[in-house]
C-alpha cells in the first residue's frame, strides 16, 4: 500500500472514530517504516497504535507494548 493511500485510510479512520481501524492502520504504517529501517518513524506509529489500543481495551495493546519495549521506547506493562 502506498503512503498516500495509507494516509487517506488513517484520516478516514480518525473521521469515523474507529479504534479498530486506527490500530490496524497505525500498525501497518509502523510495519512499513520498520521494513524501511526507519525505527523512529516506526515507533511514532507504534505509539499511536498502542494508545488507541489502550483506550479501546483492544487485545493488540500487549503486542504493541512489547514492540515498543524492544526498541527501548516504553516500559513493559502487565495486561
Amino acid at each position: 500500500m502506498d503512503k498516500q493511500e495509507l494516509d487517506r485510510l488513517l484520516l478516514d479512520a480518525h473521521d469515523r472514530n474507529d479504534p479498530a481501524d486506527l490500530i490496524r492502520y497505525y500498525t501497518l504504517a509502523a510495519d512499513e517504516r520498520e521494513t524501511a529501517r526507519d525505527i523512529d518513524a516506526a515507533c511514532f506509529y507504534l505509539t499511536h497504535a498502542f494508545i488507541f489500543a489502550l483506550e479501546s481495551g483492544a487485545p493488540e495493546a500487549d503486542v504493541l507494548n512489547q514492540r515498543l519495549v524492544a526498541y527501548d521506547r516504553a516500559q513493559k506493562l502487565e495486561f
